[in-house]
């Protein structure tokens, strides 16, 4: 079944403001002399994450395929909303949004953060919870599996 265009623009919503939070969370969580600096700017549905190397994650929506796209220093990757496993999935690989934000923090910006759903720390906690109007997480929810 396809997304209608309100469905796939809650769930991009919902999905990039759980991005936010979990880097926020880092933000507040780690302490300021040992943390690499992350800049967020959410502008016109289009969602920037700035590490302190330069580098950038950029977020954007593309509403005639309904899919999420993913720009990062080794190339561009789009991502199709799978219903059935409420995750985002690269559409040439298969590897699921959560997986990918955890390995290209970590080689973008040397920042070891846990997107998977299986982490216990606060932010991922507010990660998990943080589904408005359903069930819009960037992986399947744990009680799914």
């Amino acid at each position: 079944m396809s997304l209608t265009e309100a469905r796939f623009h809650d769930l991009v919503d919902a999905t990039q403001q759980n991005i936010e939070d979990v880097f926020e969370e880092y933000l507040l969580e780690v302490d300021v002399d040992s943390r690499q600096d992350v800049d967020l700017e959410n502008s016109a549905g289009v969602l920037t994450v700035k590490f302190e190397s330069g580098s950038q994650l950029i977020f954007s929506r593309q509403e005639p395929l309904r899919q999420l796209w993913l720009a990062a220093k080794s190339g561009g990757f789009h991502f199709d909303y799978n219903e059935e496993t409420f995750c985002w999935a690269c559409d040439s690989s298969d590897e699921l949004l959560s997986e990918m934000l955890t390995r290209f923090t970590k080689e973008q910006a040397g920042v070891e953060l846990d997107f998977s759903p299986d982490t216990r720390s606060t932010a991922q906690t507010a990660f998990q919870q943080r589904q408005p109007g359903g069930s819009f997480a960037l992986y399947q929810p744990v009680s799914a599996r």
